[in-house]
């Protein structure tokens, strides 16, 4: 009998502890954009359209996955991909992103930095952001993140976390 109870506690606290690890990453999750806004020359425009949709996962073990399209860019007429006008192409690559790679927290749990290893921008791949040019500030089930394209314009991504 008083095995099981020592089984029974020790397993609590590992899960305990566990639970405690996870918790003190705060961007760990599945996140949904909520609205992305562009700042080129002092504008504010929406990063991609009106009807913005994307999703952003971050893994226990220190990977992230991040695409954004515009809901509204239209379908290919010929249904095929690799078969776009032109113009369908220019349209689907200047509205969306989908990227992956991996990410790191500081002491405080708050995410430091990421390493771009795949991107559908080729540019990126292999690119290193740090807080000085992206940032996640965390405020519960909310998200803001801000990063500074090379160039300098600024774009800012509210997220809601997925339950």
């Amino acid at each position: 009998m008083s095995i099981r109870l020592a089984l029974a506690a020790l397993a609590f606290v590992s899960s305990s502890a566990f639970a405690q690890a996870a918790a003190e990453n705060q961007v760990v999750g599945t996140w949904r954009m909520v609205s992305a806004t562009i700042d080129p020359g002092g504008k504010n425009v929406a990063a991609y359209g009106e009807k913005p949709n994307g999703l952003l996962v971050f893994t226990p073990d220190m990977h992230f996955v991040e695409v954004l399209t515009d809901a509204e860019v239209p379908r290919f007429a010929s249904n095929a991909r690799g078969e776009g006008t032109d113009d369908e192409n220019r349209m689907a690559m200047a509205r969306s992103i989908g990227f992956f790679g991996t990410y790191t927290v500081d002491e405080n749990g708050e995410f430091s930095g990421n390493r771009v290893e795949g991107a559908t921008f080729p540019n990126w791949v292999g690119s290193v952001r740090t807080r000085s040019d992206l940032t996640l500030e965390v405020k519960g089930d909310r998200m803001t993140e801000q990063f500074r394209r090379p160039e300098g314009t600024e774009i800012r991504i509210e997220w809601q976390r997925v339950k």
